[in-house]
């Protein structure tokens, strides 16, 4: 209770007067442009750029999927200078969660640096496509602003490409887009990861395939496939899709993570995989917030986060915002990279939640500047994840003193 206190003492000293927290930090560039050229008058904070920091949290709290996507985006890619632009960035149809989570996959692209970089400064470039909320009838203003900001040149990797636009999501003008698009959303998945073997160069090395009616339980998928380069693909419960079996016939040999239990993707849907590709393994838990934690935890061989001991990065976002799930995907592929966890309150952590995050709680002995660190970003404002569950995470990711005893 102590530390929310402080908390809201912080926010309300330096707040705006709405309610909502002032930026802490600055904006990565100046002032930003509209593709129109207009000088942009919002925050850092209207943008979703992280305003609200504890010791060992960081919330990037825009009001919508769109504005928190582009405040993640320029987390990532600070853009002050050429060499910490992205060389494109991947537009998503924000009617379109499931081609949203599939177009994560493009954050783990080896697009190598953006055009213009001089020699010598290739190694430090950023790689990857990060992902910002776009729509079939325009470009949301934040999107837009932060375009100007990320300002993507294109490179060698991607074709020339400045955004990879998924299915209807539209495209400023101006920039030259290469479009991934199907019939549905389980075809412009399969589409996103026939789109990706040509832009890697390379097969995946495992594939996951999700529940195409069940959100919060392919949530978990998008940060994976940031992190890892392996493609989402979506199924019903009955039976399985076909532009989904396609992807898994051009990959016969290739292991498959079906997330989720048997009773969002049934154990006779396991079977029709297993028939066109033997090597199949489930990773689940019981409800969303479990089925998260399970992919944390989960290893088989190089599939799997295995996040089972201090020192890592996680990411938060609420089980009802499918979208945050690939908003938030580039942080799970940068930085501190980890896993995504849900809550599905606004109040309460969830009592998994809390476990787990008590479970790989760091400490130390004697020196604590030769400890293993956690940090948590938290997605979302203050009505999906209040103040009240950001300082309970903050006090689990807290490092302690192990072995102090009472005087």
């Amino acid at each position: 209770m102590l530390a929310v206190v402080f908390i809201v003492a912080a926010i309300l000293g330096g707040g705006s007067g709405g309610g909502r927290p002032s930026p802490s930090t600055p904006a990565p560039v100046g002032t930003a442009q509209s593709p129109t050229g207009a000088a942009s008058t919002r925050s850092p904070a209207e943008l979703g750029y992280p305003g609200f920091a504890t010791s060992n949290t960081t919330r990037v709290g825009g009001p919508d999927p769109a504005s928190s996507a582009a405040g993640v985006a320029l987390a990532v890619y600070p853009s002050a200078e050429l060499d910490q632009r992205p060389a494109a960035v991947t537009l998503v149809d924000a009617a379109d969660w499931q081609a949203a989570i599939a177009a994560s996959v493009l954050m783990a692209a080896p697009l190598g640096p953006p055009a213009g970089v001089p020699p010598g400064a290739e190694r430090g470039a950023p790689s990857g496509a990060p992902l910002l909320i776009s729509e079939a009838g325009g470009v949301p203003k934040p999107t837009a602003e932060a375009l100007a900001s990320l300002a993507p040149r294109g490179s060698r990797g991607s074709g020339g490409a400045q955004v990879f636009a998924i299915g209807a999501a539209a495209v400023p003008a101006g920039l030259t887009a290469h479009r991934v698009a199907a019939r549905d959303p389980v075809a412009t998945a399969a589409a996103i990861a026939e789109f990706r073997d040509r832009l890697f160069g390379a097969p995946p090395k495992h594939l996951v395939v999700a529940s195409a009616d069940e959100p919060s339980f392919a949530m978990p998928a998008a940060a994976w496939a940031a992190r890892s380069g392996d493609p989402v693909l979506f199924t019903g419960p009955e039976e399985l899709a076909a532009p989904t079996a396609a992807v898994l016939r051009r990959h016969p040999r290739t292991p498959v993570y079906v997330l989720g239990p048997s009773s969002v993707l049934p154990t006779s849907l396991v079977r029709q995989i297993a028939a066109i590709d033997g090597r199949v393994r489930r990773v689940s838990g019981e409800d969303p917030v479990e089925n998260a934690i399970a992919l944390a935890r989960y290893r088989d061989g190089d599939f799997g986060w295995n996040v089972n001991d201090p020192g890592h990065g996680f990411v938060v976002a609420r089980s009802d915002s499918s979208l945050d799930a690939a908003a938030a995907a580039p942080l799970s592929a940068s930085g501190t990279w980890g896993p995504l966890l849900l809550t599905d309150s606004a109040a309460t952590l969830p009592a998994a939640l809390r476990e787990y995050l008590l479970d790989v709680k760091p400490g130390y002995t004697t020196d604590p500047t030769r400890a293993f660190y956690n940090h948590v970003w938290v997605i979302g404002d203050e009505q999906q994840i209040d103040l009240r569950q950001q300082a309970q995470m903050d006090a689990l990711a807290e490092l302690a003193k192990i072995g102090e005893t009472g005087g």
